[in-house]
């Protein structure tokens, strides 16, 4: 472990007392290897946590209410769990290059932010949303003309094809709004607005919830739509966030405001950099993803529905880790913008610190309910059983998994994604599909009935979460991304 990562050794001593239990248990070191005093420290905890928790709540609700999403559609059976969950992969690649886009808007908004440059935060706003603008409406064309073609892509089958497809169709028209509402959050995480964001997508989410157990169902005088009304509802949803966060950057009072883009090419630079070697990195992702995907379709569709409710209980690790990683980008971002190099490497420590907290609780709670969990999705025994056994392993994944989303994070906000993509393209499109493979096939044929091809997806994800961390921890340790220069 990196020693700005290590314990504070031994009995510290200040005025007669014997032992500091803050400084023992949460006590870093500087990037000369100092220990920061106890106040500095408090302070440094304080303002993680102030932008991490709106963005952790966000996370964790936003995580609930998605798993709600599945059990509400899970009452139509497990074909349309499957085909639901097959949208999932094509969706995300399709907004790789909105995303990527916006992983520069963070990482250069928030070097601004920390050093007091207002009016270039704006500027890049408003030259990311023109770009996201054009690739939103290219996106929507293809989403929902291409439908078909993503959906067997996705490896959707004679079970699914038909509602896949039509669920795509529908979400593809919310494309547009998608973009604004990720560029315009993006931009707020950047200078530490995360309860802005977790306003927005609480609400949009309520909205989905809300829609959905009208529209699915058929409540209160609305028709029985099935996976259709699942659509309608989350693209409804979406729109009403992109609504909410221009009425943010609209208002007056605001650290943002909309204008007319004025291009320059320092900002554009900086955005290509960025953004450039952030999809690397999500296009490395979204092909491993979808190969999974396509590897676990193939085992059958009880298979599959256990993989899509287990990866819904995973993203909520995920989300929590996310969020303290959300204000490593921020403050690490703010801390380069303002040259402090010290104060950088502090705010990565703390916020790996927290992420071992919160990953720990998140682990009795799935250790001590995991049988519960499965049941709020499905009440077929041979998914929960499938679930339970997937939760287990997962468990074991949650420490170096949220460290590493952490130190990835921390790392985006210095700009050094090129690291984080090398990272994902080793691990996630080579590593993690392969030991998939090997598990769910030559391995459950040497032992069948083992429930080794329900576990290999996870077995896989264990193995990748602890060789990313391992990577991103020597990679902060060796501090080069300290000295990365954006404009």
């Amino acid at each position: 472990m990196p020693y700005f990562f290590r314990m504070t050794p031994g009995v510290i001593r200040q005025k007669g007392t014997n032992v500091d239990i803050f400084q023992k248990v949460f006590g870093v070191k500087d990037h000369e290897g100092n220990q920061i005093p106890k106040e500095e420290l408090k302070q440094l905890y304080k303002k993680t946590l102030s932008i991490a928790w709106p963005s952790t709540v966000e996370g964790a609700l936003m995580s609930i209410i998605g798993s709600v999403d599945t059990m509400m559609v899970g009452t139509l059976g497990a074909a349309s769990i499957a085909a639901v969950g097959l949208t999932g992969q094509p969706r995300m690649i399709m907004l790789v290059l909105a995303q990527a886009l916006c992983i520069g808007t963070t990482a250069l908004c928030a070097r601004r932010k920390g050093a007091g440059d207002q009016a270039g935060a704006n500027s890049c706003l408003h030259q990311s949303l023109t770009v996201i603008s054009v690739i939103g409406i290219l996106m929507t064309l293809i989403g929902y003309f291409g439908a078909e073609w993503l959906m067997k892509l996705g490896g959707a089958n004679e079970d699914t094809i038909d509602l896949s497809v039509e669920y795509f169709r529908i979400i593809s028209l919310a494309f547009l709004p998608t973009c604004w509402q990720i560029c315009i959050c993006a931009a707020m995480r950047a200078i530490g607005k995360t309860r802005v964001t977790m306003v927005t997508n609480i609400t949009a989410n309520v909205v989905n919830l809300c829609l959905n157990y009208v529209l699915i169902n058929g409540k209160l005088g609305f028709p029985r739509l099935g996976v259709r009304g699942a659509a309608i509802a989350t693209a409804c949803g979406t729109v009403c966030a992109s609504i909410i966060c221009i009425f943010v950057v609209c208002r007056k009072g605001g650290y943002y405001h909309l204008a007319l883009p004025k291009f320059d090419k320092v900002t554009l630079s900086g955005l290509t950099k960025v953004g450039s070697s952030s999809m690397v990195e999500s296009v490395c992702l979204r092909l491993g993803f979808l190969m999974l995907a396509r590897l676990i379709a193939g085992i059958g569709t009880n298979a599959f529905a256990a993989y899509q409710i287990t990866s819904q209980v995973t993203s909520l690790s995920f989300t929590l880790g996310d969020g303290v990683g959300t204000a490593g980008t921020s403050l690490v971002g703010q801390s380069l913008g303002a040259k402090r190099k010290d104060l950088a490497m502090a705010h990565v420590s703390v916020a790996y610190r927290i992420g071992i907290c919160v990953s720990l609780g998140l682990m009795a709670v799935i250790t001590l309910f995991s049988r519960q969990i499965a049941l709020l999705f499905t009440t077929d025994e041979e998914i929960i059983r499938a679930v339970s056994l997937s939760l287990y392993v997962v468990i074991l994944s949650m420490i170096p998994q949220n460290g590493r989303v952490i130190l990835s994070g921390s790392l985006r906000g210095a700009g050094d994604v090129k690291f984080v993509a090398v990272c994902a393209l080793l691990s996630v499109t080579l590593l993690r599909p392969i030991l998939t493979y090997v598990f769910c096939y030559p391995v459950e044929s040497m032992f069948p009935g083992r429930n080794i091809a329900v576990l290999a997806p996870w077995i896989a994800f264990l193995i990748d979460a602890v060789v990313r961390d391992r990577l991103t921890n020597h990679r902060i340790k060796q501090g080069k991304w300290l000295d990365i220069k954006l404009s």
